[in-house]
């Protein structure tokens, strides 16, 4: 599991430096969709053939990718070498975050030389997440988190985040559908969107209604999402602003609510992840990962 994570942390890192610093010179064309969309594509580097809307936010991306959650994911390796329960399940967040990130970027990018890379990052990221939770008692995560467990604010969060997400993604899908020029930013459908109401809010439908119930699972569930959660929506922060930098015009209702997200799940994080002497759940776990 250590060398998986390092194999994933190495070739994510190498692919947002790349996506950062071979983008190419900036150079657009113009050009209108069969849909009638006018769109100004990117013609040089790794993301040509792209909107400059998209590679925009793409870089805002790769930068919190490169900065942040690559070196976190390294961080995590002493962890999965000594068989820890709290490292495992950090582990797990990571890759879920990656597995997301880049089967978002195979699905989205224009066909370009990154496209290999972006399967392999998913899917490898995939095989770490059936590999980790394989491992994994969730009535020992239960007993490790113990009764400090933020539950109520975990399922709260959760149910939020799920309405929140299908509000503006369905009032999204449903303007499409009645506009004959649907805003797809160059794209053949809505990436994003199906992404999201198909994975990320079942997810945290499903995180909420066993947390609430008590259930193991659910204090896994809790434990994976908060930090995925906390990933994406720091990363979405970035893209916001890195599009925000290089058209001039901000999204400031996204970018709030987006920040405060990530601003709760860090919160709720590290009072599951924060240091401390191992319970009894934590030790019988990593006496029987080793």
């Amino acid at each position: 599991m250590a060398a998986l994570s390092f194999g994933v942390a190495a070739i994510m890192g190498l692919a947002s430096a790349v996506g950062i610093f071979a983008r190419g010179e900036g150079t657009l064309r113009r050009a209108t969709s069969i849909r009638g969309e006018v769109i100004h594509y990117t013609t040089t580097g790794v993301y040509a053939f792209n909107a400059e809307r998209v590679v925009a936010e793409g870089i805002g991306w790769d930068w919190f990718t490169l900065a942040i959650a690559t070196p976190a994911l390294l961080a995590t390796i002493p962890w999965l070498v000594r068989g820890s329960l709290r490292g495992r399940m950090f582990a797990l967040g990571l890759l879920g975050y990656a597995f997301y990130q880049y089967l978002m970027y195979a699905l989205t990018w224009a066909f370009g030389p990154l496209f290999p890379l972006f399967i392999g990052l998913y899917t490898t990221s995939l095989v770490g997440i059936v590999w980790i939770v394989s491992t994994i008692d969730p009535g020992a995560v239960a007993r490790t988190l113990g009764p400090g467990f933020p539950r109520r604010r975990m399922v709260t969060l959760c149910g939020v985040m799920a309405l929140v997400l299908v509000g503006m993604w369905t009032q999204r899908v449903a303007v499409g559908l009645r506009s004959e020029t649907p805003q797809l930013f160059g794209m053949t459908t809505m990436v994003i969107q199906a992404l999201d109401l198909g994975l990320i809010v079942p997810l945290c439908l499903w995180t909420a209604v066993t947390t609430w119930r008590r259930r193991p699972v659910g204090y896994l569930l809790s434990a994976l999402l908060v930090v995925k959660g906390f990933a994406m929506a720091a990363a979405i922060v970035a893209m916001l602003l890195s599009a925000w930098a290089i058209e001039g015009t901000p999204e400031l209702p996204a970018l709030i609510v987006f920040s405060l997200f990530a601003a709760m799940l860090s919160w709720l994080g590290v009072r599951m992840y924060a240091p401390g002497e191992p319970r009894a759940g934590e030790r019988h776990a990593a006496a029987d990962a080793l």
